[in-house]
C-alpha cells in the first residue's frame, strides 16, 4: 500500500499549490544563481519532509498499538470509510467546526516563526520554513495520515509521509520557476480528480481489510500478521 501515498501526493499537490503555494512562491531563494536556488529549494523540501516523517512516525506508532491488538483487519476498512468521508464531504460542512482552535495558539506560533523566517537566506531558515511549512493544517496531510496508521508500524508510517511528501515535491518546485503558467482554471481542472484518486486509495484499504484472498489487494486472513484462529499443521 506504500505505492498510493505517493500517488496520493502527486495528486493532491495540485491543492497544495492554492494553500501552500504562496510560501513557495516567497521563498528566499536566490534567483540569479540556478545552481544554488536548485538547492535551496531541495533544503526547503528536506524541511517538509522531516515534518511529514515526524508526524508519521507518531501516527503510525499509534496504528503499531491497533496491529499488537489484533484489529488490523478493522482498523484498515475504518481507515479506508474515513478516507472516502473525508474527501467526499463538502468543505463548508468542516467550516461549520473549528478543529484546529485547541491548538489554535501553537499553530499562530508556528505562523509567527515561518514569516520571521523569509527574512534571512541561509539554507538553516530554508530548512525551517520547510519544516514549518509541514506542521501547519492541511487536509490532504490529514487524508495521507490515515494511511500512516493503517501501516501499523512507526517505521512504515514514517515511510508512507515520507512517500507522499516526495509525492507534492514536483509540484511545489515548479511553482517557483513556472507559477505564472499554473493557472487557476488549470488547478482547478486537476483538483477535481483528487476526490477520485482518494476514494480509490480508500477502496483499496476497505479490500485489504475484508481478507478476499486477492494477491497483493487483499491478502488472506492467512497472510494477515495476527490471526483470529491459530494455524496449524
Amino acid at each position: 500500500m506504500l505505492y498510493t501515498a505517493f500517488i496520493f501526493g502527486l495528486i493532491s499537490s495540485f491543492h497544495c499549490i492554492g494553500m501552500c503555494g504562496p510560501i513557495a512562491m516567497m521563498l528566499p531563494v536566490d534567483r540569479t544563481n540556478q545552481a544554488k536556488k536548485a538547492t535551496q529549494i531541495i533544503t526547503y523540501h528536506l524541511g517538509r519532509l522531516t515534518a511529514y516523517s515526524t508526524i508519521g512516525f507518531v501516527f503510525g506508532l499509534l496504528g503499531k498499538g491497533f496491529f499488537m491488538a489484533g484489529l488490523q483487519q478493522n482498523l484498515s476498512i475504518f481507515i479506508g470509510v474515513a478516507m472516502i468521508l473525508v474527501v467526499l464531504t463538502p468543505e463548508k460542512i468542516f467550516a461549520k467546526y473549528n478543529f484546529s482552535k485547541p491548538v489554535f495558539k501553537i499553530i499562530s506560533k508556528i505562523k509567527t516563526a515561518l514569516g520571521s523566517q523569509f527574512r534571512n537566506k541561509s539554507y538553516k531558515s530554508l530548512f525551517t520554513i520547510g519544516l514549518l511549512n509541514g506542521f501547519l493544517p492541511c487536509g490532504m496531510v490529514y487524508v495521507a495520515l490515515f494511511g500512516a496508521i493503517a501501516m501499523q508500524s512507526e517505521s512504515l508510517g514514517v515511510l508512507y509521509m515520507i512517500l507522499f511528501g516526495l509525492g507534492t515535491v514536483p509540484m511545489m518546485s515548479s511553482v517557483v520557476y513556472i507559477n505564472s503558467y499554473l493557472t487557476v482554471p488549470f488547478r482547478n481542472k486537476i483538483q477535481k480528480a483528487i476526490p477520485y484518486v482518494a476514494v480509490c486509495i480508500g477502496c483499496l484499504f476497505i479490500l485489504r481489510g475484508l481478507g478476499l484472498g486477492i494477491p497483493y489487494i487483499s491478502p488472506s486472513n492467512m497472510s494477515l500478521f495476527i490471526q483470529s484462529d491459530p494455524n496449524c499443521h
